[in-house]
């Protein structure tokens, strides 16, 4: 089962208001938002795919819904402002998503279905979401929940010490390995567990982290950690996992200036491609509108103007422009009508940074 890419709209008609000092117009983020919110997104949150499917697939699709786009949306709705849009998406993610040892990574509504398996990027997330949203809009009940779900998201996702990728409801194990790009520090600072407790925590997975990099010549990071072998493990690097590392580590200022040269020479020459091997030779030639939306928010993360700027207009080059298209003004496939909530999400947020 993959986590990384499984991949919460209620009908709320709430709108973000940009708040953005960057060069996004108006205009770009509520074309975005209006096709999200009419056309990728159902009763219970924002559709995996625009495409229908049965829904019974080893990886979710079609309709089904994920805790990764509700989080996605609730940072969105934090980051603009919108406390209306945020209480509508916390309140979907609640109903849909909340188990008793986690929040289900995914939700099928043809099948009724809540996998009985959180993942802990996403967990993190919505975590994350709730305290912005507490400091932010000045709510101590969000706060005390991120607590709340932080201590419980500690006691199910970490072991000895180690972040785990899962936790299994049903079988009540965790698995023995880390997906590097799961590693988001700068949430882990805040859990409500004891100072000792984060500082193991913070120390153990700041080393995994720093230690998946790769090379000066191709600065990216390796997939995952296996703590049974203690060694890294990739096959070709994906780069958006690869680029929410560097993320990561530009949220607690420790960005490898190596990597941000690189991801600036790329997207300046449009050359970022979707996958490498771990020898930075590209291994396919797609475009995706996730890791442009990434180098934005790492540009804006360390105050990088021209990296935010060109990676927007980047993105931009992937939307929808076609008014008499079903997903124009959103990022997808105009031909098989493929569009995908973690393209289209991520874009919504990097134009909320």
């Amino acid at each position: 089962m993959s986590l990384v890419l499984l991949a919460a709209c209620s009908g709320n008609k709430a709108e973000p208001s940009p708040t953005s000092s960057h060069s996004v117009t108006q205009s770009d983020e509520q074309v975005l938002y209006n096709f999200i919110n009419t056309k990728l997104t159902g009763p219970y949150g924002v559709f995996t795919n625009f495409q229908e499917t049965d829904q019974n697939g080893e990886a979710a699709s079609g309709h089904e819904i994920l805790s990764e786009s509700a989080g996605l949306m609730m940072r969105v709705a934090v980051l603009t402002g919108n406390k209306e849009l945020f209480a509508a998406q916390w309140k979907l993610a609640q109903q849909t998503f909340d188990m008793k040892d986690g929040f289900s990574y995914r939700y099928s509504p043809k099948l009724d279905k809540q996998y009985p398996v959180n993942a802990a990027v996403d967990d993190l997330r919505l975590i994350r979401a709730l305290y912005e949203a507490g400091e932010i809009f000045g709510e101590t009940q969000y706060t005390e929940q991120a607590d709340k779900y932080g201590r419980r998201f500690y006691d199910n996702n970490v072991e000895n010490g180690y972040l785990r990728d899962f936790y299994d409801e049903n079988y009540k194990i965790a698995n023995e390995s880390i997906t590097l790009c799961y590693i988001n520090l700068s949430t882990m600072q805040k859990l409500s567990i004891s100072d000792e407790l984060r500082g193991i925590l913070l120390g153990n997975m700041n080393d995994i982290l720093k230690g998946g990099y790769l090379s000066d010549q191709f600065p990216f990071y390796e997939t995952r950690f296996d703590y049974k072998t203690d060694k890294y493990g990739s096959e070709n690097i994906n780069t958006v996992e690869s680029l929410l590392s560097i993320l990561s580590l530009a949220e607690v200022d420790q960005q490898k200036a190596s990597s941000i040269k690189y991801i600036k020479q790329q997207v300046d020459a449009g050359t970022l491609f979707g996958q490498y091997t771990k020898e930075g030779v590209p291994a396919n030639d797609i475009h995706s509108t996730a890791i442009y939306a990434i180098t934005a928010m790492i540009g804006s993360e360390i105050g990088d103007e021209i990296l935010y700027r060109q990676s927007i207009a980047r993105m931009n080059e992937l939307r929808v422009s076609d008014s008499s298209s079903a997903l124009y003004g959103g990022f997808g496939d105009v031909h098989n009508k493929q569009a995908y909530s973690f393209d289209n999400l991520m874009a919504l947020l990097a134009y909320s940074y």
